[in-house]
């Protein structure tokens, strides 16, 4: 991924994507993109070798001024706005070490500059292709970026379709074949995480279940459709696997991506409860 394709557009951009981050900069009289190239100097400068997050944290905050900290309760401790840190990480240049806890920051080997991202990387062709078909809101939403920025960003090769009674617009040749498939998707396959969640889901306390804020479950998709939903219960060398199913589904269907599923934990599959 280029550093460049999530990278926001603009000042007003960037203040919707750093939350409430933004208040304090605007009121200093400091532009939200001219904060996040602040703070990437200062991260890029502290990480010079492998650094846990929480120090490359402490160390930042020592070397910014007020309108960049806020007072963490939970930390019990003052520190930069979580959003802003996160945001210029990838602007410093750094990523996240593979398999670290805590998490270790370091930097990306031959990391260079770019005003624009290759045109694979290009995030709103790539919801289009991938999550299409689909409105200015829906990509926006997703990206937690104005409507506005995307709509001026919009390709002009994107095909305008009807989606029901809605005006929306694809990228690339629209599949419209019979699935005949059954899948035991992960909580943040990307098959989930379209914004027109009601053209999955159109029952509101399915949705609910299926999205909640915090603790997603897996979603059992049969045929294209979903139906139902699925946790993982693992005790030792075993795992089960909890359904919660909205439309029956024959276990003989199901018994493969159990299988699969334990495989890949390195554990033995013991089987379905619930349903």
């Amino acid at each position: 991924m280029s550093p460049a394709a999530v990278a926001p557009w603009s000042d007003a951009d960037a203040a919707k994507r750093i939350f409430d981050a933004a208040k304090p900069l605007k009121a200093a009289g400091i532009g939200p993109l001219a904060a996040l190239d602040t703070i990437a100097a200062a991260m890029r400068s502290v990480v010079t070798r492998p650094t846990t997050k929480g120090d490359a944290s402490t160390a930042v905050t020592k070397l910014l001024d007020e309108p960049y900290k806020r007072f963490c309760r939970p930390c019990n401790a003052v520190h930069l706005y979580e959003q802003p840190f996160r945001l210029a990480a990838f602007r410093a240049g750094l990523e996240l070490q593979p398999g670290t806890s805590p998490p270790v920051l370091q930097r990306i080997p031959g990391f260079k500059v770019a005003k624009q991202a290759p045109e694979r990387f290009q995030l709103i062709p790539v919801y289009l292709r991938q999550l299409g078909p689909a409105t200015p809101k829906h990509v926006a939403d997703y990206l937690d970026a104005p409507v506005a920025e995307v709509k001026s960003r919009w390709p002009a090769e994107a095909v305008e379709v009807k989606v029901g009674p809605e005006k929306r617009w694809a990228l690339g040749d629209l599949d419209t074949a019979p699935v005949k498939t059954t899948r035991l998707l992960g909580p943040y396959d990307l098959f989930l995480q379209a914004k027109d969640r009601s053209l999955l889901v159109d029952d509101p306390a399915r949705a609910k279940a299926l999205w909640p804020v915090l603790g997603r479950p897996g979603a059992v998709l049969v045929d294209g459709d979903l139906a139902g939903l699925w946790r993982p219960r693992q005790a030792g060398p075993k795992l089960r696997i909890q359904l919660e199913l909205w439309s029956p589904v024959p276990r003989e269907r199901l018994e493969p991506e159990g299988e699969r599923l334990a495989a890949f934990r390195g554990v033995r599959f013991d089987g379905f409860t619930g349903g």
